[in-house]
This record gives C-alpha cells, structure tokens and sequence, in this order.
C-alpha cells in the first residue's frame, strides 16, 4: 500500500507521520504517536469513547481519515489542561466522582469541552448537558455526576481567573 507523507497539528505540536490513505485519526494518535489516551471500542462511532476535538469541535476519531486531518487543529485528552494545573473540567469530574473506571471519561471531557466552549459563559441545565453528552455511552454511572461536574465547571469557568 502507498503511504502518503502527512503533518498532523495535535496537542500544540507538528507530527510528521507516514499513513496510509485507509488509516484514521484514531489509528494513527494511538498506533504512530503513542497517544492512547483517545480509547478504542466500537469503531463504529456509535460509543463515543474516541472523541477529540478537531478545530475545537468533538469528532469521532475511530471513522475520521487521518489524511482529513491535514491543516487542521487536534486536540487529545493529552492535551487538556497543562503540566500542573488540571483543566477545570478535569477537576471537577475528580471533586464530583465522575470518573468511575475512566474507559469513557476523555471522550466525555472533551465532548464536554467542545460544548461549553460553544456556549461561553453560559451554565447549562441539566438537560441541556446530556443532550450534550449524548453520544459518548457510558457503563459505570447514571451520568448523574457527570452532569454535575459539568455544570460544576461551567460556573467555574464564568469565574475570573
């Protein structure tokens, strides 16, 4: 098979990875950079659990071609929050216990981030939130905390830092 020379923006940083045309975004953040932070399940983009954020909106990275991805802005769960300080989402599914076993909790943080982001300054209601939330399946909660976290950091992120 033809590879075909690709640079990948992820996390900040350039890529320069080798893939082939059939590859996906999931294949290649796992399998060439090592980032296995963006799980892997149903590859069908029925569970949600592979979700990045590509120019700021929440994509499913296991049916999305790598090549797509050229000139584009990626972002993993790797790349939330800096060294030493957790992004308040982050830190508000820990003060709220909402990462059960963590299987679904990148895809559902960055699901969570792309909606809060498009709508600033804003704490939404409950359900609001899990129509938000609503593609990425989750096996260990009621999503119960899970809205709370997230709407614990929306109020959080209207406060000024």
């Amino acid at each position: 098979m033809n590879t075909i020379p690709l640079q990948l923006q992820v996390n900040g940083e350039a890529h320069d990875v080798l893939v082939e045309p059939h590859w996906t975004l999931l294949h290649v953040l796992r399998q060439q950079l090592g980032l296995t932070g963006t799980k892997e399940n149903c590859l069908e983009a029925e569970c949600g659990v592979c979700t990045v954020l590509l120019d700021g909106k929440a994509v499913n990275a296991c049916i999305l071609l790598a090549v797509q991805c050229r000139g584009r802005t990626i972002m993993t769960i790797e790349g939330l929050g800096r060294p030493g300080r957790l992004h308040p989402l982050q830190q508000a599914f820990i003060e709220h216990g909402a990462a059960q076993c963590g299987y679904c909790i990148p895809g559902m943080l960055l699901t969570a981030k792309s909606y809060l982001d498009e709508h600033p300054g804003e704490v939404p209601d409950p359900a609001a939130v899990r129509e938000a939330i609503a593609g990425t399946l989750c096996r260990c909660t009621g999503y119960q905390k899970i809205v709370d976290a997230i709407r614990a950091a929306a109020t959080r992120m209207r406060e000024p830092a």
